[in-house]
């Protein structure tokens, strides 16, 4: 691989990450989105979200769930899932899910937007992923794409896409020395990782330790781009530019 080659990659996965991972912040924190939850059946609270996001992995134990999404408090992730599964079987609600991600991808997702040449770039760069470390991700690729509905499987690769990020970032931080509620402060700061289930996290900066933490997800963040890297290498330079493109009219002004 050329040194242009890498750089074209990077500036590629730079500018479709961020709004990727904001995109899905926005699905999985809408009421629209916990509406559908209600509909099939489960509580308000975070039964859905957890059922649904986890049930790819199956009937899996809650330190199993636990340990496989990461950045989530572990409370937070248990009384979720616990509250969840009397609901339905965890299959099913992924299924829940998935329609959940659909509905709101045609409320949101721009007319103009060309889905279809989306689609066919995304699913290229999911196919190419080795998934190997990455359940989360593997149990969503596996999870059907709906052949007659190109913007809700436009919206469903958005988050396939996510979980792909998301569970290399996982790993990425682990083998970089730093906890996942490190993690958390340190990107999101300390009342956003309260609000995902962190008890009492303390700020970085005041630890003795802030400078090299903060070094620490740096480095993180730059092996989450490697560990991403191969997936956009399958990609010519053309289409990476087109890609981009793509996701940033996607993901670029949600409909009220």
């Amino acid at each position: 691989m050329s040194d242009l080659q890498r750089m074209e990659i990077f500036d590629c996965i730079a500018a479709v990450a961020r709004p990727i991972h904001d995109f899905g912040d926005e699905f999985m924190s809408d009421e629209a989105t916990a509406a559908v939850g209600l509909r099939a059946g489960f509580s308000p609270g975070r039964g859905f979200y957890c059922r649904g996001r986890f049930g790819v992995l199956g009937e899996a134990s809650v330190e199993v769930v636990q340990a496989v999404q990461g950045f989530l408090g572990p409370r937070l992730v248990a009384a979720g899932w616990l509250a969840g599964r009397p609901v339905m079987p965890a299959g099913e609600a992924a299924g829940w899910y998935a329609r959940a991600l659909w509905t709101w991808g045609h409320a949101h997702i721009p007319a103009e937007v060309d889905v279809e040449h989306f689609n066919r770039l995304a699913q290229q760069l999911i196919d190419a992923a080795d998934a190997d470390a990455l359940p989360l991700f593997a149990g969503w690729r596996a999870q059907p794409c709906p052949a007659d509905d190109p913007v809700g499987a436009a919206m469903q690769r958005i988050h396939v896409l996510r979980e792909h990020r998301g569970a290399c970032h996982l790993a990425a931080v682990r083998l970089c020395g730093l906890s996942a509620r490190e993690a958390m402060v340190i990107n999101l700061g300390v009342g956003q990782a309260t609000h995902y289930g962190w008890p009492e996290p303390h700020p970085v900066a005041e630890t003795p330790t802030a400078e090299t933490l903060t070094t620490r997800w740096q480095r993180a963040e730059h092996l989450t781009d490697e560990l991403q890297a191969p997936l956009y290498a399958t990609l010519s330079g053309r289409h990476r530019t087109e890609f981009a493109r793509l996701v940033g009219a996607l993901t670029a002004t949600p409909a009220p």
